[in-house]
């Protein structure tokens, strides 16, 4: 029997962290949403012809990562976030163009997860999925669940304040006091994106996608 949170009558899905895509109906495309650091960084290291390796990733990001590690082979996996919220609704508008049939997207904000492996809310994941979502509705790929309109009219009315609320919000104020996760991103040759540049709306045109094990530029 299909479950009542699965959001499997709908084709623009959203949930939260490993949990929220195991409870998910199985997608064709799965976005990954991590904006600090996991998905700006991977943006824009692929936007400068990078390629990243995904187990490589695993060892700095325990949300996005993880993410990435629990989707289902048969899935697109696309990483966005603020920086790229328009270029990830084009690409899945390509995607379903391709196909040509309808594609179902599971949006998957990664939140934070402390040492205990307990989940939290993130207010920078919230917005930078409601971007993709609202982007994704803005190309007419619009049947939406709630929990997806939600996080898209929540950005709607914020998109003015974006680096005030992630700049003040728990994680944007852990990052720039410093955090070990920093070290480890350089160490596997990247450059950490800056809270303040990971706030930016459609900075890159660019969207990473999963293939072969590694983030490459989506063509």
């Amino acid at each position: 029997m299909p479950s009542p949170f699965d959001q499997s009558t709908y084709q623009v899905r959203l949930d939260w962290g490993t949990a929220g895509l195991a409870r998910l109906a199985p997608a064709d495309v799965v976005v990954i949403v991590d904006v600090l650091r996991f998905s700006s960084t991977i943006i824009d290291a692929t936007a400068a012809g990078s390629r990243v390796v995904a187990a490589e990733t695993e060892s700095w990001s325990r949300n996005g990562g993880a993410v990435a590690a629990a989707a289902p082979s048969d899935a697109i996996v696309l990483v966005g976030g603020l920086r790229n919220a328009s270029a990830v609704a084009r690409a899945v508008q390509t995607i379903q163009e391709r196909r040509q049939e309808r594609t179902s997207v599971a949006v998957i904000a990664a939140g934070e997860v402390d040492d205990a492996g307990a989940l939290r809310f993130a207010v920078e994941d919230q917005l930078g999925a409601g971007a993709i979502v609202l982007a994704l509705s803005d190309r007419g790929i619009d049947h939406t669940a709630p929990d997806a309109a939600v996080a898209a009219e929540g950005f709607r009315a914020l998109r003015g304040a974006l680096r005030h609320m992630i700049g003040a919000s728990g994680s944007g104020r852990e990052l720039a006091s410093g955090v070990p996760a920093t070290a480890r991103i350089e160490a596997v040759g990247l450059v950490p994106t800056t809270v303040t540049d990971a706030a930016a709306l459609d900075a890159v045109d660019v969207v990473p996608v999963l293939h072969d094990g590694a983030y490459v530029r989506f063509e």
